[in-house]
């Protein structure tokens, strides 16, 4: 361990600071994003993304016209070098607009994949909507291209229901209904519908599933937990039948190839533990996406690293001379390259897996519901992780962590009951250097924490939401919070109404801030900035581990996608 701090510490002034170590961008190809809403009857917002590829000089023209009747107008004036974002101010109310963007570069105009419709309204709109064949609200959602056209498309899970394994009264009930996978183009349209069948009960954590680009063919495919037939007991459980992993095709939602799930040997029959499966992405080799599944969290873990063709990698499980890892899992699976060699490593929940499987960090902190990886402290080199630990804790129930070596930098150094549920990681607070955290207790427990940056307790105060959601939304480096449906500029106004159930936050359109997905009865709304912003940065998802953070969004909980160090 002495060693790899110190090859750490080298790297890091060479580099001069942590957040310049370069880390490979994703190289999935996407268009450029273009996104249209309306500010009011007059104006219009549109936004798009900017490339890590794009070139330093690289500037944009607007083109419009409208749907169905004339051709392309360029509608700004001087090349768009210092954003990218426009508004249109010449539109009028109740017509329907569709917009382009091409690239300028060396004085050279240049055609660029992606366009949007707008219909002008008269009042302020910040979102869009697809209409769902199905009229429930879903429970979550995975984005990926599954038709080639550069646009992120989406699998949306039905309906919003939830079994939970745990043995206690009040948790588990029968399944109703099975689980539908339902995929949808970037415009709304219908692909297909893939039943999960009665084999998958309707829980988080029977039912991963995942919605990425593995196998290289430029169309993301969609990876799931499956059974056979009707395997329920007569009260509706399901503790027999084969297990397996399936692999879905993006165009039709057929099952083009299938492997064994993890097994549930050693779990001791017990199906509260070995009823918690997962499923996510990380750049192993530095270069490829693998497949990784895992079950278990409360007891034994088992974790498997899977190749393009779905053939083992490598295994690990928390038993024999790593028996002292049981029980020290996370509602999901984060990932990131925490030790700078180009590949990702794994973070189960209170402990790291190296990209080849092997422990590389123990903190013996258990359970943890709250857990984030991330540049918190800027003063720092590297990276850190905040935790929140379920389990009860003597102390540092709520602490942050070192990513590269486990060292618990700061921690609440009191007693914790049941720190609960995501918690918030994000720079909200102008006041103090870096990433603001928060976490709080429940059941049995009452305290509140916000932290900055540096370990510096801000407030002990419920903030009304254990799962606070902090996006970039106005033009400025700070993050707004989405709190129960109200977007908040913290200590501040509000800034805005957020309807439905907020299923996912990350940047899937337009430029470099984010978007807030939203599930309503039939409906999937996609909230959307259409605040003007003066700087223009790489589009988020090029950023390798917050694209990755973006696919977890169908697994376990939902953690706010997190960027990884920053690209040169």
């Amino acid at each position: 361990m002495i060693r790899k701090v110190v090859i750490l510490s080298v790297l890091l002034l060479i580099a001069g600071t942590g957040n310049l170590i370069a880390q490979t961008p994703v190289t999935e190809k996407i268009d450029r994003g273009v996104v249209a809403l309306t500010i009011d009857g007059t104006h219009a917002y549109i936004g798009w993304r900017l490339m890590f590829s794009d070139p330093a000089d690289i500037g944009f023209n607007v083109y419009r016209k409208e749907v169905g009747l004339s051709e392309f107008q360029k509608v700004n004036k001087d090349v768009i070098t210092s954003s990218t974002n426009f508004i249109d101010p010449s539109v009028r109310p109740g017509i329907a607009y569709r917009y382009r963007v091409r690239s300028v570069s060396k004085g050279k105009e240049a055609e660029t994949p992606g366009e949007a419709t707008v219909f002008m309204l008269s009042g302020n709109q910040p979102y869009y909507s697809l209409k769902l064949r199905n009229n429930s609200r879903l429970k979550r959602v995975g984005i990926g291209d599954l038709n080639g056209d550069g646009a992120y498309d989406f699998v949306a899970q039905f309906p919003d229901f939830n079994v939970d394994p745990y043995y206690m009264p009040g948790y588990w009930v029968r399944s109703p209904e099975p689980y539908k996978l339902e995929a949808y183009t970037s415009s709304g349209q219908f692909l297909w519908q893939y039943d999960m069948g009665w084999s998958i009960e309707t829980g988080t954590w029977y039912s991963p599933y995942m919605v990425y680009d593995v196998d290289g063919d430029g169309f993301a495919e969609i990876y799931a937990k499956a059974g056979e037939g009707d395997p329920r007991e007569t009260d509706g459980h399901v503790l027999e039948g084969p297990e397996y992993l399936v692999k879905l095709d993006a165009k039709t939602g057929n099952i083009i190839s299938k492997s064994d799930w993890l097994s549930k040997e050693g779990f001791l029959g017990n199906y509260n533990y070995w009823s918690r499966n997962f499923l996510t992405v990380a750049y192993l080799d530095g270069i490829s996406p693998s497949l990784v599944m895992q079950r278990g969290t409360y007891t034994i873990i088992k974790t498997m690293a899977l190749d393009r063709n779905l053939k083992q990698v490598w295994y690990w499980e928390s038993t024999g001379e790593y028996d002292k890892y049981k029980g020290q899992g996370q509602h999901g699976i984060m990932q990131g390259d925490i030790d700078f060699d180009g590949k990702d490593e794994l973070i189960i929940g209170t402990f790291a897996l190296d990209h080849n499987g092997k422990p590389v960090w123990y903190t013996g902190l258990k359970h943890n519901d709250a857990g984030y990886l991330a540049d918190i402290d800027p003063s720092r080199p590297g990276m850190e992780i905040f935790y929140g630990i379920e389990s009860r804790s003597p102390k540092n129930g709520v602490c942050l962590v070192d990513a590269a070596t486990g060292e618990i930098i700061w921690g609440f150094d009191g007693k914790t009951t049941h720190v609960h549920s995501q918690g918030m990681v994000g720079d909200i607070d102008p006041e103090f250097p870096g990433m603001e955290c928060y976490a709080g207790e429940a059941k049995g427990g009452d305290q509140f924490f916000l932290y900055s940056a540096d370990g510096k307790r801000l407030s002990d105060r419920d903030i009304g939401s254990l799962t606070p959601r902090p996006v970039w939304w106005d033009g400025d480096d700070l993050k707004e919070v989405d709190i129960n449906n109200l977007l908040i500029k913290y200590r501040r106004d509000t800034i805005m109404k957020i309807e439905g159930k907020v299923v996912m936050v990350a940047d899937i359109v337009g430029d470099w801030r984010e978007e807030i997905i939203t599930s309503l009865p039939g409906e999937l709304r996609v909230y959307s900035t259409n605040i003007p912003a003066d700087t223009r940065k790489v589009s988020l998802v090029q950023n390798r581990q917050y694209r990755l953070g973006v696919a977890n969004a169908s697994m376990g909980y939902f953690y706010p996608p997190q960027l990884g160090l920053k690209n040169r």
